[in-house]
């Protein structure tokens, strides 16, 4: 990084209060160093006379409000422009500390807020009364030099309200992007919890009407898969609460696939075609959930029809089919919330890919297709 980017950097990280006090100090000091005077703002071309201790008074007034500039804006400015109108009507030497008015002027319209629609009325009031007096100590100027430079100030003015608009709009726009954020988050958690929530309910629902046609002593297998159900959905849901704490809990992923497919009341097949690589814990974590809501769907609308849950991992590019024999029986009896698929489509497009259900043929089809980012 070069040395004046640096010294940007530097200054970006200043408060605004160091700043003022920077600038305070540099103006005071350079309305004091000879030849720098005629910099200054002059008007109503009037007579100069030398300077007394009266001067030095109304020049400190000019130059030493300015360290508060951004914390009392309106009361910097009626200072400043109050001694910036004596020094002028007086007559005094021009002095580069006169530039403070601008200053003034800048930070009032960037800054002020509890009296930012009557100040502007109050200094322009203030600038006729000075006109005023100018014109009575006899000023040669005319109508047209006064309105310029009344121009002049309020373009100053303008400056800043533009700098204070801007900054609302960013301010606003982080806003709506914070809420965003949280919007989506929330959803991504709701989705998160009916995947969860169907999908092991379902499973535990299926199981236990099952186990009514199942001879006795088959019951008792039965009833631990509805226990590995419920400890499988306490798992879930704990790993939630560890999204919302940020404790870092694992996330089901690809290599949970077996036990997915592998429960009693279940016809599943489980093809893996290729070499798993590792990929980012929320490819992972979709993949999953692809297959879970396939699943669930053929428990609730085809129970009993036999599946076929492929995964074939490429070079670039992740597949999963989730098929179904047959059509579908009862559908709706468990009733739905609709957002399971719906759900799964925004899951897939964030990570770029495609995602497809519906009939095929005599089947039902559920399938994906997850650019592959590696995760190393």
């Amino acid at each position: 990084m070069s040395k004046l980017g640096r010294l940007r950097d530097r200054w970006a990280g200043v408060t605004p209060e160091a700043r003022d006090l920077a600038l305070a100090a540099a103006v005071t000091a350079a309305a004091f160093v000879p030849g720098l005077d005629m910099i200054g703002a002059q008007f109503g071309d009037l007579p100069r006379h030398d300077d007394g201790f009266f001067a030095v008074v109304l020049v400190l007034g000019l130059t030493l409000p300015l360290a508060v500039r951004s914390r009392w804006p309106a009361a910097t400015l009626a200072v400043i422009a109050t001694c910036f109108a004596a020094h002028e009507v007086l007559a005094y030497s021009p002095t580069i500390g006169s530039l403070a008015l601008y200053f003034a002027l800048y930070s009032a319209g960037a800054r002020e807020e509890r009296f930012r629609r009557a100040l502007p009325a109050a200094a322009s009031a203030g600038y006729v009364a000075f006109a005023v007096l100018v014109t009575l100590r006899g000023s040669p100027s005319d109508l047209p030099v006064f309105v310029v430079y009344y121009v002049v100030l309020v373009l100053f003015w303008m400056l800043g309200a533009l700098v204070r608009q801007r900054r609302r709009q960013e301010a606003e726009r982080r806003r709506l992007t914070a809420l965003a954020a949280a919007a989506d988050e929330r959803a991504r958690l709701a989705r998160e919890l009916h995947d969860v929530v169907t999908h092991h309910v379902t499973a535990m629902v299926v199981q236990a009407d099952a186990a009514r046609f199942l001879p006795p002593e088959r019951v008792p297998e039965v009833f631990a898969a509805i226990t590995g159900s419920g400890r499988d959905a306490l798992t879930e849901l704990r790993f939630l609460l560890g999204v919302l704490e940020a404790t870092g809990a694992r996330t089901p992923g690809l290599g949970a696939l077996r036990g997915l497919v592998e429960q009693p009341g279940r016809a599943v097949e489980l093809v893996e075609e290729g070499e798993r690589p590792a990929l980012p814990a929320e490819t992972e974590l979709t993949a999953y959930r692809i297959v879970q809501e396939a699943l669930t769907n053929a428990a609730k609308y085809a129970a009993g029809r036999p599946a076929t849950v492929r995964v074939g991992y490429g070079a670039d590019l992740l597949e999963i089919a989730v098929t179904t024999e047959g059509p579908a029986t009862e559908a709706g009896a468990l009733g739905s919330g609709g957002r399971g698929l719906g759900g799964l489509r925004d899951r897939v497009d964030a990570l770029g890919g495609r995602f497809t259900a519906g009939p095929s043929g005599d089947r039902f089809l559920v399938s994906a297709e997850i650019p592959l980012r590696s995760d190393g």
